[in-house]
């Protein structure tokens, strides 16, 4: 890497974690208003983003949108007037989808309401209860360790009614009638890896396929609620998805240094799968592999077998596999500017695969001379060996059938460094396009 690109990849990092930082107080959920400001604030990088509102009660599939939910306030005072917790200090204090709550009880009922964990002392745990109606408060081992006897006041200040919920869709037009799917969540409060990676990764991913002159596939980008706002989107779109979508990605914890990682899509061999598990090997060479029974976000509704979209997941640390994973300790410390331009890098590689991935076919009838078309070295060596090599293969295995993803895993290369080699074949009459697109 050269130092000026070392300094641009520095450069978009920090204004990654820049946004990152401003979108991190926000208190949201699977619907309110900490979803419409998230993607307000996304709107801004975005203009194009489109706002949809699904009114409560509607019926997605076997789901039903959930009544809205918005806090203003959560606390617990102790019995010397003093608050113990506090949501204007972190927002996890409160379960969230609490309902409305005033009252004064003593430590024993108190405790029925509580949760924290044990094997983290300093951790707020992230709690939820979305669809059973129920109220609780969040704080750390040590916070709870120290409470004493007496009574104390809770606050829960929110509302419970009949609204919306609310999701983002950016869409950009291609030369081809196919498209790529990426897909984050953007309903979790105040974690950074889990999940304001996802949302910041993408939407810079969005800005670079804005200022592409060329575009072969159309790109659509969701943000929404995790599950039931992936149900709602689905249930708006399937049918065009299920005719349009080429391959797809759901993007996740892909801001932190730990790791890289992949998990499968259900089919497991699907041209999303192939592209991440190419741009994964040559970019980082180590990484972990998940099967689709690992799943535990969206890619588990993009796979159900009545939608069957080709869809994985890109990830740094895989949910649930880092100890800070939904607690207070998921923070802006964890995911830095660096671990999320590694994850941008391996998901622009992927779509710049996709982008260059074409069938051809060879058109002499055995090996070419290749000297005849000036396509041979006049001086030996090393590098022009390998050049030679190159081409070669390419035209061994170009039958019209096997793509170039699928040959750059054959001869182990990279496959945007094999496009100088097509781009030579192609104007020599060597390779011609097979699938009616024309090399790129």
């Amino acid at each position: 890497m050269t130092g000026q690109s070392s300094s641009k990849n520095e450069a978009l990092g920090s204004q990654m974690h820049a946004l990152a930082r401003r979108l991190f107080p926000i208190c949201r959920s699977i619907t309110g208003d900490g979803v419409r400001q998230t993607l307000s604030i996304l709107r801004e990088h975005l203009p194009t983003l489109e706002i949809t509102e699904v009114p409560s009660g509607t019926k997605v599939f076997d789901w039903t949108i959930p009544d809205e939910w918005n806090l203003r306030e959560a606390w617990i005072s102790g019995p010397d007037g003093r608050k113990i917790v506090d949501t204007a200090t972190n927002n996890l204090h409160v379960v969230s989808y609490s309902v409305p709550v005033r009252r004064r009880l003593s430590l024993d009922e108190l405790q029925r309401h509580l949760h924290s964990k044990p094997e983290l002392p300093d951790a707020i745990p992230y709690v939820t209860s979305y669809y059973s109606r129920n109220w609780g408060f969040c704080l750390s081992q040590r916070q709870r360790d120290a409470l004493l006897p007496g009574d104390y006041e809770v606050c829960i200040d929110a509302s419970l009614t009949s609204g919306s919920l609310t999701y983002g869709e950016f869409r950009l037009p291609g030369t081809r009638d196919k498209e790529i799917l990426l897909s984050t969540y953007v309903c979790h409060p105040s974690m950074a890896n889990n999940e304001l990676s996802g949302p910041i990764v993408a939407t810079f991913i969005a800005k670079w396929l804005m200022s592409l002159q060329r575009r072969g596939f159309g790109y659509r980008l969701v943000f929404v609620p995790e599950t039931i706002g992936t149900l709602a989107f689905l249930s708006r779109s399937l049918d065009e998805l299920k005719r349009q979508v080429a391959a797809g990605f759901v993007l996740t914890c892909i801001g932190d240094e730990r790791a890289y990682s992949y998990l499968a899509s259900r089919r497991g061999n699907t041209l999303a799968d192939r592209a991440a598990r190419h741009s994964l090997k040559h970019l980082v060479g180590s990484f972990n592999t998940y099967d689709y029974l690992d799943r535990a976000s969206d890619e588990r509704q993009y796979g159900f077998p009545t939608v069957d979209l080709p869809v994985c997941s890109l990830m740094r640390s895989k949910y649930g596999t880092y100890p800070e994973y939904h607690t207070s300790l998921d923070n802006l410390d964890l995911v830095t500017p660096l671990g999320l331009e590694g994850g941008f890098r391996i998901v622009k590689h992927a779509i710049e695969c996709l982008e260059a991935n074409q069938t051809y076919r060879a058109t002499t009838v055995g090996e070419p001379q290749l000297g005849r078309y000036g396509l041979y070295p006049s001086l030996g060596g090393a590098q022009a060996s390998e050049q030679v090599r190159v081409m070669l293969n390419l035209l061994a295995y170009s039958d019209g059938e096997i793509d170039l993803l699928a040959i750059a895993d054959l001869i182990a290369r990279p496959l945007p460094s094999l496009l100088p080699a097509v781009r030579k074949l192609v104007s020599a009459g060597l390779l011609a396009p097979s699938d009616g697109h024309t090399e790129r």
